[in-house]
This record gives C-alpha cells, sequence and structure tokens, in this order.
C-alpha cells in the first residue's frame, strides 16, 4: 500500500489531536477534512473508530477549555488578540458575539459548524459568566456533535474517498506543494488585502471629530462594536449602532453631503476601516473611520477634562 495512506493509518490518532488541536487555537488549518479522511479509513476498515473519534474529541475540548479560562481571566482582551490573528478581523468578533448574544450557552453546540464562532465561542463564554457546569455540557455535545458528523460523513462515503486517498497519494509531494501553495497564497492575499486597504483609507482622529462637532457640521456618527461591548465603553452620544453587513446593506440611506464617520474597538480600526472603504466603494466620498476608535474618544475627553482642571487650579489666587 502507498506510504501516504500506511502513515495516514500509523499516524492517524496524533495527526487527528494535533490538526483539530490547531483548529480549535486558532490557526487557519481545517479540521473537517482530516476528519472525514479518518472516517473513510475507520469505514474501510483500516483505523479503528474509537482511535477515530477519541482524539479528535479531547482534542477540541482540549483547545476549547484553554480559550474558556482564558476568556474568563483575561476577558474582552483575549477577543482582540483572537481579532489581530483573524484572516477576517472585521467580522471576527462582531458577528459571532451578536450570535452569541442571541443565542446564548446553546450556541457551543452548534459553534463548530459556523467558521469564526468555533474559536471565539468559549473565550465568550468564560467572559459572559457561564458557569463550568453548563460551559461543559453545551460544549461537549456541540465538539461529539461535530467530530461525529465528519467521522460519519467519511464512513458513508468511504468507497469513494479512498479512491480519491489513492489519486491524491500517486501525485505524492507534488499535491502537497501544491496544497501548501494555495494555502500560503490565501493567507498572503488576505494578509496584504487589508494591509492596502487600511493604508488607503484616511482616519480621522478624535480631536477633528470634536471641531467638527463644535463646528455644527453634525456628522453621522456609527458603532460597530457589538453589543457586549456597548455595555462595557459606553458610545459615542449620538451614535447608531449597526453591524458591518447592515452598514453596507443600508448605504443608500446614508447622505452624501455629511460626514460618516464609523467606528470599533478592533486593533487597528479593523472594522471601521473595512466598512469606509467598501462605503467609499459605493459612492459615498466623505465616509472615515475614527483613528482608535471609540477608547480613543473617551480618552481625548478625559485628556481634556484633566487640562480644564489643571487650568482652572492654576488660575485661582492663592
Amino acid at each position: 500500500m502507498d506510504t501516504t495512506i500506511e502513515f495516514l493509518i500509523q499516524h492517524g490518532p496524533a495527526m487527528l489531536f494535533l490538526v483539530v488541536l490547531a483548529e480549535q487555537i486558532g490557526l487557519p488549518i481545517p479540521a473537517l477534512p482530516v476528519l472525514i479522511a479518518a472516517g473513510a479509513l475507520v469505514g474501510t476498515g483500516q483505523l479503528d473508530f474509537e482511535m477515530a473519534v477519541g482524539p479528535a474529541i479531547l482534542a477540541a475540548l482540549v483547545g476549547d477549555q484553554l480559550w474558556f479560562e482564558l476568556g474568563r481571566r483575561r476577558g474582552r482582551a483575549v477577543l482582540n488578540w483572537l481579532c489581530r490573528v483573524s484572516l477576517e478581523p472585521t467580522a471576527c468578533v462582531r458577528r459571532t458575539e451578536d450570535f452569541f448574544a442571541r443565542h446564548g450557552v446553546r450556541s457551543l453546540v452548534v459553534a463548530k459548524f459556523i467558521p469564526g464562532l468555533s474559536t471565539i465561542a468559549p473565550p465568550l463564554a468564560g467572559i459572559v459568566g457561564i458557569s463550568m457546569p453548563q460551559y461543559l455540557l453545551y460544549n461537549g455535545i456541540g465538539t461529539i456533535v461535530w467530530v461525529g458528523s465528519g467521522i460519519g460523513l467519511g464512513m458513508v462515503f468511504s468507497n469513494q474517498l479512498e479512491q480519491a486517498l489513492l489519486v491524491v497519494a500517486d501525485l505524492g509531494h507534488t499535491f502537497a506543494l501544491v496544497f501548501l501553495g494555495i494555502v500560503t497564497g490565501y493567507v498572503v492575499y488576505k494578509g496584504f488585502h487589508h494591509y492596502r486597504v487600511g493604508q488607503r483609507i484616511p482616519r480621522l482622529t478624535a480631536r477633528q471629530l470634536t471641531e467638527k462637532i463644535a463646528a455644527g457640521e453634525n456628522p453621522i456618527l456609527i458603532d460597530l462594536r457589538s453589543h457586549g461591548a456597548r455595555q462595557n465603553v459606553p458610545s459615542i452620544p449620538g451614535s447608531l449602532s449597526l453591524s458591518l453587513d447592515e452598514v453596507i446593506a443600508r448605504h443608500r440611506e446614508l447622505p452624501r453631503d455629511r460626514d460618516v464617520i464609523l467606528y470599533c474597538a478592533c486593533p487597528k480600526d479593523a472594522a471601521s476601516v473595512q466598512a469606509a472603504w467598501k462605503l467609499r466603494e459605493l459612492g459615498l466620498p466623505r465616509v472615515w473611520p475614527l483613528a482608535g476608535g471609540v477608547e480613543a474618544w473617551h480618552t481625548m475627553l478625559s485628556e481634556s477634562g484633566q487640562a480644564a482642571r489643571a487650568s482652572y487650579i492654576h488660575t485661582v489666587p492663592a
């Protein structure tokens, strides 16, 4: 038998554990194809069912437990870190956090089937204070269903997948190099795209926003943050709370003759920069991301208040 399939048979459990763990800790490595391939080997009798299911479930639970504990101990800082390493930072937190807010702890049952939510759901569960027994129950059910679905699918189509594995094995190193090139190219493209968009979209500072408001320009303010983020740090007064998708869908409602200021809490203003770029492509020329997001606004207000108090103390006679 070909050495590639022999490798899968001999090292299948270890490979399953490492790939599933890598995906659960946030690396861009899809585990579902490996689960399906393992299921195909189970279906042809070349891998024990327990040796396929056990390591996969264990790896998923270990990775999830790590994020759950980090969420409990570090709070929203964990989400900001995940946003930094995500290939889709504009959606990595807002969409998944809104989904979690709507469905609560039940989100853990389906989390692994939804791109983005799989990694973010465990720390979110820790941040919002879900109890350990509840987390273990619902996340355990979701993990078993996810692993069982992947391996079960492979078992059902084991004959067809075995033929596919043989074709892949015949290609050998060529297939591996092509696959690696595709993955690397995708990651590089995404990184370059985010960098290019970030460089091309000019930002508005919190000070400039204050000046516009004081001058009576009445800009439209849009808060792209999730509900949970707004509870921790208040919105700028007068802001509309919309998701990135809602802003794009309702772009015709936005005026072309007024400034539209977008802000978020993402590293490098990722969500507001992406929204501004898309709105400019749709014909809105006066769209600006707020540099530093809502934190920059509150910091500026705090510094202004301290300066005013210092000036008052300095002018009061001794």
